[in-house]
C-alpha cells in the first residue's frame, strides 16, 4: 500500500519548477513495515530521493548525485529525515489503516462456461469473483449442494489496482442430467455465503448454427413436399390420356 501524504515545497521561476514530495509506503501499521520517502523534482524530473529503508539520499541526475552527496554528508539532516518515518508516517498510517479496515465491499460474481483445452474434461466452468474488499475470501464449488474438491483450480487474490481484489476459480467436470452446479463465496462483507447457480444456456454461435440447420431442414421439407405435389398432379394429368 502507498499513501501520498503531502506536497511540501513548490518553487518556480521562468517556467522551471522545483518541488519536494513526501509519501509513506506501508504493508501494516508496524513501524518495520513502513517506509518514508522524500523525492526532489526539478522540471517534472526526479533528481534525487531519500528513503528511510536505505537511510540516505540517492541521486538520479548529475546534479541530483551532487546534491545527494552534499545532504548525505550532513548527519543532522539524515537523522531528521530518518525520524520522519515515526513522527510523520506512523500515526497517520495507523489512523488511515484502521479506517480502511472497518470498510468492506461485497464481491460481484460471474459464472460462465469456457471451452476446455484439448484432451481435458468435456465441460469447464469459471467463477469470476471481483471488486471486493478486504482481500480475504473463500470460493468453493458445490454439486447438488455437496462441496467439490477435485478438478478445481483457484487463483490467489489479485489486486485490481483500485484497492479492490479479484479471484478466478475453475471447475472441470463431466455433466450429468438434472444436476445443479453452484459457486459459493464467503466474504467479510456478506452476512451469509453467496451461492450462484450455474444456468446453462447455449452460446450465440451454437444457437446460430442450430437456427441455420433448422431453417435448412424446413426448407428441404418444403421443397420435397412441393416436388411430391407436383409429381402427383402430373401423374393425374397423364392418366386422362391412357387408353385401354
Amino acid at each position: 500500500m502507498g499513501w501520498l501524504l503531502v506536497i511540501i515545497t513548490i518553487n518556480s521561476a521562468g517556467g522551471f519548477e522545483h518541488y519536494e514530495l513526501s509519501r509513506c509506503d506501508f504493508n501494516s501499521t508496524e513501524l518495520k513495515d513502513i517506509e518514508y520517502i522524500r523525492s526532489n523534482f526539478y522540471n517534472k524530473l526526479e533528481i534525487m530521493r531519500f528513503s528511510s529503508s536505505l537511510g540516505k539520499f540517492v541521486g538520479y541526475t548529475e546534479f541530483g548525485v551532487k546534491q545527494a552527496e552534499y545532504f548525505n554528508s550532513n548527519p543532522s539532516i539524515i537523522a531528521g529525515l530518518k525520524a520522519q518515518k515515526e513522527t510523520y508516517c506512523l500515526n497517520n498510517v495507523g489512523n488511515e489503516y484502521q479506517a480502511m479496515l472497518t470498510k468492506s465491499v461485497a464481491p460481484t460474481i460471474r459464472l460462465y462456461s469456457r471451452t476446455p483445452p484439448a484432451g481435458h474434461h468435456p465441460s469447464m466452468l469459471v467463477c469470476r469473483v471481483y471488486d471486493f474488499y478486504p482481500k480475504t475470501i473463500k470460493v468453493r464449488w458445490l454439486r447438488d449442494g455437496q462441496e467439490v474438491t477435485s478438478d478445481v483450480t483457484t487463483t490467489d487474490e489479485m489486486e485490481d489496482g483500485d484497492w479492490y481484489y479479484q479471484v478466478h476459480s475453475t471447475l472441470e467436470y463431466t455433466p450429468r442430467s438434472g444436476e445443479r452446479i453452484s459457486c459459493r463465496v464467503e466474504h467479510a462483507s456478506l452476512k451469509e455465503p453467496l451461492v450462484t447457480d450455474w444456468e446453462p444456456s447455449m452460446p450465440d454461435s451454437e444457437r446460430n448454427k442450430l437456427a441455420i440447420g433448422a431453417s435448412g431442414l424446413i426448407l428441404g421439407l418444403i421443397l420435397s413436399l412441393a416436388g411430391f405435389i407436383y409429381y402427383k398432379r402430373k401423374a393425374r394429368g397423364n392418366s386422362f390420356y391412357t387408353t385401354s
